[in-house]
């Protein structure tokens, strides 16, 4: 196990939460988890195919950021990772699990599977199965944001882009490029680095000579910043700083959160890879468990409201699978239908 780095320290005393935003976080990240819960089980049921990644254990960052924008009208990129992305943006959850059964009812009508949810109603631009192949996505979504509103003068043109990728993406050309020109033209986007120490099976510490991240900002005069991905107060805490400097029009952020996949990099993987003492080490720092206990310590919920959010979100994910599998498999006349922007 490679010596873990310090995790970064939030204090709780200067949060400030309402009851309602508190069991929404909750609400968001319960969600989250038990949709891949059920993916896992579907997948080993031979209910979906192709690569499958799950995102258990990394929650507090979805959750934290998304939760920090204005759902359906910011806009999110994603990863291959992006089930959980797609759900904290709004896509309906029947939508996320068609499209992972691969029906024609699914957010991509069937045909992005597992790694290429999209949404134009939800601001989703999609997942992208090539590492960082996003970034630049999404430094285009921004850079129509800030043209709008400077050269066509559109005052309600001030969404903000939330860019996802992993630590292995951090050491490919098109992060600096981007984060190079995000910089230059001060674009309204927050670049969020989910370090979850391993690419595939590559530790981050084998694969960067400059393992923190965060600090990579600063060759780009950027603000750079480290938080504990397991935190979902923290992570909500550094995003809403971060969105309101980009909805100002003070530039991007770069934004390193320190979290933990549960699970193998993805079903297919039989995680033999990592120490059984550092899966310990970050399993017991769950961020469901933690912002739960906070929950209760602070007064905001009792067991019996939380519970209630949990059989909910159960009723939720068994309706999700109930409709995708009686969902049409996409029809085979439409095999070329939605290459081209105008096929509607």
């Amino acid at each position: 196990m490679v010596q873990e780095r310090t995790l970064p320290t939030y204090n709780t005393a200067t949060t400030q939460i309402t009851k309602e935003e508190g069991l929404r976080l909750y609400e968001d990240m319960t969600l989250g988890r038990f949709f891949e819960d059920k993916c896992a089980e579907m997948y080993y049921r031979g209910k979906m195919f192709g690569f499958v990644h799950l995102y258990n254990g990394q929650e507090a960052v979805s959750t934290g950021v998304i939760q920090a924008m204005r759902p359906g009208e910011d806009f999110v990129s994603s990863t291959y990772r992006d089930h959980v992305h797609a759900l904290s943006a709004g896509v309906p959850a029947k939508e996320v699990m068609a499209e992972l059964f691969g029906k024609a009812t699914g957010c991509s009508k069937g045909r992005g599977g597992s790694m290429h949810m999209f949404s134009k109603e939800h601001g989703l631009l999609g997942g992208y199965a090539f590492v960082a192949e996003g970034i630049p996505v999404a430094a285009g979504a921004a850079f129509q944001s800030k043209y709008r509103r400077e050269v066509l003068k559109d005052a309600n043109a001030d969404q903000v882009t939330a860019c996802f990728f992993g630590d292995g993406a951090a050491n490919n050309g098109q992060f600096f490029e981007t984060l190079n020109m995000a910089a230059l033209w001060k674009l309204p986007i927050l670049f969020v680095v989910e370090n979850n120490k391993w690419a595939i099976g590559m530790s981050h510490e084998r694969a960067t000579s400059q393992p923190e991240i965060y600090k990579k900002a600063s060759v780009f005069n950027m603000v750079g910043v480290e938080v504990d991905g397991m935190d979902v107060l923290a992570v909500r805490a550094v995003a809403q700083e971060a969105v309101a400097r980009a909805r100002a029009g003070e530039g991007p952020t770069l934004i390193e959160a320190l979290t933990y996949r549960f699970r193998g990099h993805s079903l297919a993987d039989p995680d033999e890879l990592r120490s059984k003492t550092e899966k310990e080490f970050w399993f017991s720092r769950d961020p469901i468990k933690k912002l739960a206990a906070y929950l209760l310590e602070q007064n905001l919920a009792d067991e019996q409201e939380l519970k209630a959010i949990e059989q909910k979100i159960q009723d939720v994910i068994d309706e999700a699978v109930k409709f995708a599998e009686s969902s049409p498999e996409p029809d085979p006349s439409e095999l070329y239908r939605f290459i081209f922007a105008e096929d509607e």
